[in-house]
């Protein structure tokens, strides 16, 4: 399984179009549950939140501006080897204001798109487009570059 728990509800409809269409695309390969976690007033709060909703034997892998950038086949087979030893990758996106760190030393990896800045609800989309991208590679499947 994969889990997507992220601070926040989309309010953009096309935001939430995006996001449905790549989860529906991904549940073609693989089961996935987004879990959208309400913003707190502190990181506290919302490592609290987080943490119930981290199975004991999930492989965690936090978006953070200071982790490993890798390509689309790296992050493919990253996926593909994880999902060997672990039945779960939960991927965590934080807030605004960024992870606590009992969430990021609960990582098992610390993973970077760009040291841009994105939305939130865009960059859940962009994640989850990775994620589909990465099991288009891992079954050698055409998808546009």
């Amino acid at each position: 399984m994969i889990k997507i728990i992220c601070l926040g509800k989309l309010k953009e409809k096309y935001l939430t179009d995006l996001v449905n269409d790549y989860k529906k695309r991904i549940e073609k390969y693989h089961k996935i549950e987004i879990i959208e976690l309400k913003d707190e007033e502190d990181l506290e709060s919302e490592a609290n939140n987080i943490l119930k909703y981290i199975g004991k034997n999930d492989y965690i892998i936090t978006l953070e501006i200071e982790g490993k950038e890798i390509d689309s086949v790296s992050f493919a087979k990253l996926i593909d080897e994880t999902f060997i030893t672990h039945s779960t990758i939960t991927f965590i996106i934080g807030s605004s204001t960024g992870l606590n760190n009992r969430i990021k030393n609960r990582s098992n990896y610390k993973l970077s798109f760009s040291k841009l800045t994105f939305p939130h609800g865009l960059f859940r989309g962009i994640l989850l487009e990775q994620i589909y991208r990465a099991f288009k590679i891992n079954n050698n499947e055409n998808y546009h570059k």
